[in-house]
């Protein structure tokens, strides 16, 4: 499959008000809305607050669900979700932020959700480099409900927008997540 290919590695741009759950999300010269986490945009992330990490991270790889959508046009990294693949979550475990195979021995979050939220999914790279117990796990940037809830503190787009944003992301790229001034 032919992937678009880009230089340019302006980043995706995320801001709110203090403590909003809805925000924008900046892609090139066009805004999307997004949903955030539940507690809004957080300086200091750490596991289970609800809040969506401030900061700059790397758009590693997109994952996607292969019995609902074709492989997403990218030029990132793009892998299908398998029904049991997972996120382990429990900061005491060694895989702490890192995809599992189900079932695993501690808790894990599972990727293959029967809602359409983890449809399209990209990974940043939040805690990842290196992992630090406790500070955040599973920042993604996936769909959104129609509703647009707040998220567990990933940011979240509508289908057509997360095609759009993918078609023009590529390696090397970062989402900067912008506390309000």
């Amino acid at each position: 499959m032919q992937r678009p290919m880009s230089t340019a590695h302006e980043p995706l741009i995320v801001t709110a008000l203090p403590g909003a759950v809805i925000g924008t999300l900046s892609c090139r010269d066009k805004i999307h809305r997004c949903a955030l986490g539940s507690s809004g945009i957080l300086a200091d992330k750490s596991e289970g607050d609800g809040g969506t990490p401030a900061g700059r991270w790397p758009l590693r790889r997109v994952l996607y669900r292969p019995d609902r959508l074709a492989p997403p046009l990218t030029a990132l990294p793009v892998s299908p979700i398998r029904p049991n693949d997972g996120w382990c979550d429990d900061p005491a475990d060694a895989a702490y932020n890192r995809p599992v195979t189900l079932p695993h021995r501690s808790s894990a979050e599972s990727m293959w959700r029967p809602d359409h939220l983890y449809d399209v999914v990209v990974v940043l790279g939040h805690n990842d480099d290196p992992v630090i117990p406790g500070a955040g796990c599973a920042i993604f940037l996936h769909l959104t409900r129609p509703t647009y809830e707040p998220t567990a503190g990933c940011v979240a787009v509508d289908v057509p927008d997360m095609i759009e944003i993918l078609q023009h992301s590529s390696p090397g790229m970062e989402m900067l997540i912008a506390l309000a001034r």
